[in-house]
């Protein structure tokens, strides 16, 4: 005897069909998993069993066979249990089979038969869409995400008896329904974090400002409490707010990573991920040993990836940022897969200048020598430097600045700005693949939007030679030059655009003497 059930496995964020048949044989009884299972894959035997048994369908006496097809692709995870058992029961003419041909199915299966939601559905979903699949039957905790993809019918159900039931045409449910447009709307958070909670720091501000509104990535050097940390904690709140697109491309990332919060559907806000200085090359950008997962860069898509105290991270783990903050992806090989994953992040930093904290304070005294302090900086390599677009310094705050009681420019005035600037990029760039913002551009746009009259090239080669300045930081400075204009709502960058963008690239060579 024989039948078959369709669902689907996740390959990066994307999703792929996957065929579960089974066969059944009078022969002596037992279970055979093929089609390159992983262990959970492989103990969804036991689960499946006990579930059936508790169910009151029974377990058939005889062998069972499994295939998963394609049989050369790794499957992963327990999401396959509920179109296991379904197939087990199509086979023994529990089901009728036709009532599968049309139906994806999803689900963990617990021993008493219960339903659980799974990790990853929305890339599934939205394939189900594409491939023309009507029905997506799965557990009612992951209807409201799958409920995003527009284009299939999804069934949620608690139990594996209530499945049946309702393949069997015993069981009407109604399928789940949302508007992702009004759920994105309704569920866009309010900022909690402002920028009119710090105090001082306005030349900072204004750095975050031009880094948000070009999507810059940042260095922040300064003294311990300076509040590198605060600010670039308020950086989302100036951000533009997430499109649909971007919202729904966040949350198929968070989804496949199994970090949606419970009850939440939709990542609303840009994420802000802030991983310890302890992390991994791997956790940093994605991988593992058999299962490869996202790694913080790709959870940090479309937001902002925070690496406090740079240089406490290992040397491997920085050096491997170098090439996704090019290419906005990352991707990771292994002996049996490539995953490609996208990590389109602003990257913000902050350090101490020594490790003591105090070099060039005003007022505390350093106690490093300058070989610690040589050392220290050293675990910043130039490359790494030459990609981040703004260098900042950010100095101890005065007491008057303190204690003073007038409250800072609200981060919903800046992100305004920000805003304005971004759709002026938007308008720039439309129609060119790939770019959305200035710190997206490539050599060609910096050839055809970064033309400088007379004054500007005098100003940029003097800036050039005086401060050795590499080919790489030449394109930085074009780049945030031309956002410093965009703020300002200029067609043209001018020589005080260029100025302040070249300031921004100087303090790197204060502190690292190149």
């Amino acid at each position: 005897m024989y039948a078959s059930a369709r669902s689907a496995a996740v390959f990066g964020i994307d999703a792929l069909p996957i065929e579960i048949e089974v066969h059944l044989e009078n022969a002596l009884p037992g279970v055979n998993i093929v089609g390159l299972p992983d262990s959970a894959v492989k103990e969804a035997r036991e689960r499946v069993w006990a579930a059936l048994k508790t169910s009151g369908f029974g377990f058939p006496n005889r062998r069972v066979t499994i295939n998963l097809a394609p049989a050369d692709l790794r499957k992963e995870g327990s999401a396959f249990d509920l179109p296991i058992a379904v197939g087990i029961l199509a086979a023994v003419g529990r089901i009728p089979s036709e009532r599968l041909r049309d139906t994806l199915l999803l689900g963990e299966l617990a021993l008493d038969g219960e339903v659980r939601p799974v990790h990853g559905v929305l890339p599934i979903a939205l394939m189900a869409s594409r491939e023309g699949i009507p029905t997506l039957l799965l557990p009612a905790g992951n209807a409201p995400e799958a409920a995003l993809a527009q284009g299939v019918r999804v069934v949620p159900v608690q139990s594996l008896q209530q499945a049946v039931q309702y393949l069997c045409g015993e069981l009407e449910i109604a399928p789940y329904r949302v508007d992702a447009q009004e759920l994105f709307e309704r569920e866009r958070h309010h900022v909690e974090l402002d920028f009119a909670d710090v105090r001082g720091q306005e030349q900072v501000k204004r750095a975050l400002e031009i880094a948000a509104a070009g999507g810059h990535n940042v260095l922040m050097i300064g003294p311990p409490g300076s509040g590198k940390t605060m600010l670039a904690r308020r950086l989302p709140g100036i951000l533009p707010p997430l499109t649909l697109e971007e919202a729904l491309e966040t949350t198929k990332i968070h989804s496949v990573a199994g970090i949606l919060p419970p009850g939440q559907a939709l990542v609303t806000a840009r994420p802000f991920r802030a991983p310890h200085h302890t992390i991994s090359d791997a956790a940093l950008v994605g991988g593992g040993v058999g299962t490869v997962r996202p790694g913080e860069i790709s959870l940090a898509h479309h937001g902002v990836l925070f690496l406090d105290e740079l240089p406490e991270f290992a040397r491997n783990v920085l050096e491997v940022l170098r090439q996704p903050l090019e290419e906005r992806r990352i991707v990771i090989s292994r002996t049996k897969m490539t995953v490609e994953y996208p990590c389109n992040f602003m990257l913000v930093c902050s350090m101490n200048p020594c490790p003591c904290g105090n070099f060039g304070n005003p007022y505390r005294e350093c106690t490093c020598t300058p070989q610690q302090i040589q050392r220290y900086l050293a675990k910043i390599s130039g490359p790494l430097l030459d990609r981040i677009d703004i260098h900042i310094e950010v100095p101890p705050v005065k007491y008057q600045e303190l204690g003073s009681d007038r409250r800072g420019e609200p981060s919903a005035l800046i992100r305004e700005r920000v805003v304005r600037a971004r759709q002026r990029q938007a308008e720039r760039f439309r129609g060119i693949p790939g770019v959305y913002k200035n710190a997206d551009m490539g050599s060609r746009e910096l050839q055809r939007f970064c033309r400088l009259d007379e004054r500007g090239r005098q100003l940029l080669q003097t800036a050039m030679q005086r401060l050795g300045l590499s080919a790489r930081a030449y394109d930085r400075i074009l780049k945030v030059a031309r956002t410093i204009a965009d703020l300002e709502g200029a067609d043209a960058i001018a020589p005080h655009h260029l100025a302040e963008a070249i300031q921004y690239r100087s303090l790197d060579r204060q502190y690292w003497n190149a």
